[in-house]
């Protein structure tokens, strides 16, 4: 797990861009206190998405208003390719990027 730093550097409602080991990820927490991570940038343009709106477990792109499932990643009403998602947790007021594994492969 990579430790992303205090919740509150996230503001409800808002997002805020981490850069992990080189790649950029953004992380929103929605007014209902939601927590989600997808790549920062939106496969459209480019446009910064943790400067989005953020509501109802979505963001709008601020550059074209491409919407995105933040669960998913999905794009919502256009013909955009999904976010990449990435699982997160919140431990002790921190937030934590939860480190991606190989699926296990059990012996026939």
């Amino acid at each position: 797990m990579k430790r992303l730093g205090p919740i509150d550097l996230v503001a409800l409602g808002e997002g805020r861009t981490f850069d992990v080991d080189g790649e950029r990820i953004a992380v929103f927490r929605t007014r209902d206190g939601q927590v989600f991570a997808t790549q920062a940038d939106c496969p459209h343009r480019g446009g910064p998405l943790a400067d989005g709106i953020v509501g109802a477990a979505s963001v709008i792109c601020p550059l074209h208003a491409r919407r995105f499932d933040l669960a998913s990643g999905a794009c919502r009403g256009d013909d955009c390719a999904p976010l990449k998602t990435y699982p997160i947790e919140i431990r002790d007021g921190a937030l934590f990027l939860v480190e991606e594994r190989a699926p296990l492969h059990l012996a026939p």
